[in-house]
């Protein structure tokens, strides 16, 4: 994507500030200027700053590169390229690496507790940086599912002029003539545990799945997370489309430098555009892509760092009355790189503004959306991935909103399978996910149980893992479309299937889904918003007694104690 595709932002006139003698004083000079703060510059004159460069605004350029996945593997290269755009634009950037924990690596196993965690870990660190160091703006590059949404936390809780970048997703790989994802990969784990292909096979499906730098391919949680950057005006609209091993992607980088520059010349901060508008926005096209549930849970996250009210109920607003419009893995056939080529985000968007399912609001490029749409390239006329609302693949959003005796607080029901509204069966009672995952992989759950994972919430995992390990399994055995699976914890953005995550109260705090036993009847109703069993739980609630916690120390300890529910978002509540 080059400028001349795509508008820029014009460049302002310089801050007059030097060292706060100017009009305007910088956040950085309490901690830079002046007598007083001699042995500071003494530092930064170590570090290879000079005076004029030490005058200039601060720009934190905080990235997620980690080389344990292809995942963030690109951002160190890009912070260079956001470095030079913050001094074309009049600042000093100064860099800050923070941690990752990649989900695809960590799946089925007990590093997975890590994951959510590490939402609130680099949302924390990245504040504990730039405020540690009274910086004056900020670019957050980020690549894998918890860092997109802490990105978007760390910018609505400090507030200061800012943008993150999305470092792209993973090209797709390619078997047997068609494109494959990380996605398959597990779901042949499923089919070679049912004995359906052999190990050279799942040998090859895993060599071809992931051929580069990048984020997983499908509309799973990095690429409907990254959706989410843009529709909450915090990306730039289309820069996160551009792929990681694209080119482009390096030119972008170094624009979000400069515009980071230019928002704290014009005072422009994320709380300028976040709202109830923009929230309901990113929700409409979390729902229009069948996008991860996991964009329930980081959304309400978000909001809650910005102050905007959210509820768990707003989603089922917009689920309802928004279409499936995009076919998008993991229940379509195209992946995020052939959804850039169709257009990428900016063709869900105008679908959905042409239908008056969309509403203008403004974006941190000091443009409003409606803006960012109308200087946007237009998409292919032959593209097949998106499709006008009229045409809808579907005619409600990727998933559901339930209550009942089995959720009070709520639950989401992911719809992303074949329209399948309705699910009733048999419990089948398990304690974590592995011992669920060895049950399937041994034959033991059969068409028409309903599969209850328990004790995997956020305070009962504790971290609230995903079960894509065991979804993907199910899909692969065949099972996918004839079992139904409840679950306290989530589920990875690359599920299918029907399946309910996020039941709240979940099991370590009391909730009815720990009263369960093998054999109740369980009811899954979407049409009536209901789950919910005949099981007399409330004689079984007087002798419950709560799980021991499964660590004593350590951050997962600390989370398991202040982390609150799901319908709320998974936040630390202190």
């Amino acid at each position: 994507m080059s400028s001349e595709e795509r508008p820029l932002t014009p460049t302002l006139s310089p801050v007059k500030s030097n060292g706060g003698q100017g009009a305007h004083a910088l956040r950085s000079d309490v901690m830079k200027s002046g007598p007083d703060r001699a042995p500071a510059r003494a530092m930064l004159y170590a570090t290879g700053l000079d005076e004029a460069a030490i005058a200039k605004p601060l720009v934190a350029v905080v990235h997620t590169w980690s080389n344990v996945s292809p995942c963030n593997l690109n951002l160190r290269d890009l912070a260079q390229h956001v470095a030079e755009g913050v001094r074309a634009a009049g600042g000093t950037p100064i860099e800050f690496n923070t941690i990752a924990v990649t989900d695809g690596i960590a799946m089925g196993t007990p590093g997975m507790r890590a994951s959510l965690v590490s939402r609130e870990v680099i949302t924390d660190s990245i504040e504990l940086a730039v405020d540690g160091h009274s910086l004056d703006a900020m670019v957050v590059l980020c690549g894998c599912d918890k860092t997109i949404p802490a990105a978007a936390m760390a910018l609505a809780r400090l507030n200061i002029p800012g943008v993150a970048l999305y470092g792209g997703s993973i090209d797709h790989g390619t078997l047997d003539g068609k494109s494959i994802t990380i996605q398959q990969v597990f779901e042949a784990v499923g089919a070679h545990g049912a004995g359906k292909i052999d190990d050279a096979r799942l040998h090859e499906v895993e060599s071809r799945a992931c051929p580069g730098a990048g984020a997983c391919g499908g509309q799973f949680t990095a690429n409907t997370m990254s959706m989410m950057l843009m529709a909450l005006g915090l990306s730039p609209l289309g820069y996160n489309d551009v792929a990681a091993t694209d080119p482009a992607k390096r030119e972008v980088a170094r624009r979000c430098g400069e515009l980071a520059v230019e928002n704290l010349k014009r005072g422009l901060r994320p709380r300028d555009v976040l709202s109830a508008t923009s929230f309901r926005n990113a929700a409409r096209i979390a729902n229009a892509t069948a996008g991860s549930t996991n964009a329930v849970l980081h959304l309400l996250a978000i909001a809650n760092e910005a102050e905007v009210p959210l509820a768990l109920e707003d989603f089922e607003v917009a689920s309802k009355t928004t279409p499936v419009i995009a076919d998008l893995m993991p229940g379509g056939k195209y992946t995020a790189i052939e959804m850039t080529q169709a257009g990428g985000m900016a063709q869900v968007a105008r679908e959905l503004r042409t239908a008056g399912l969309l509403d203008d609001a403004p974006t941190l490029t000091g443009r409003t959306l409606f803006e960012e749409l109308d200087a946007a390239p237009a998409a292919p006329a032959d593209q097949q991935v998106v499709v006008p609302v009229a045409r809808a693949f579907k005619p409600r959003g990727g998933y559901s909103i339930l209550y009942g005796n089995l959720a009070p607080e709520g639950c989401v029901l992911k719809l992303a399978g074949k329209g399948r509204l309705k699910f009733s069966g048999p419990a089948r009672v398990f304690e974590s996910e592995e011992d669920t995952f060895r049950a399937v992989q041994e034959g033991g759950i059969t068409a028409g149980d309903v599969v209850v994972i328990r004790n995997e919430g956020p305070a009962g995992g504790p971290g609230m893992r995903e079960m894509l390990a065991v979804t993907a399994a199910l899909v692969g055995r065949g099972l996918g479309d004839d079992v139904a699976l409840i679950t306290d914890g989530r589920f990875s953005g690359a599920t299918h299937g029907f399946m309910v995550g996020h039941i709240a109260p979940e099991a370590a705090k009391g909730g009815a889904i720990g009263l369960l036993r093998d054999g109740d009847a369980i009811v899954i109703d979407a049409e009536r918003r209901v789950i919910e069993t005949d099981a007399d739980l409330e004689a079984r609630r007087k002798s419950w007694t709560a799980p021991l916690p499964k660590v004593a120390r350590g951050v997962l300890a600390k989370y398991a104690k202040t982390v609150g529910s799901a319908a709320r978002g998974a936040v630390i509540e202190i």
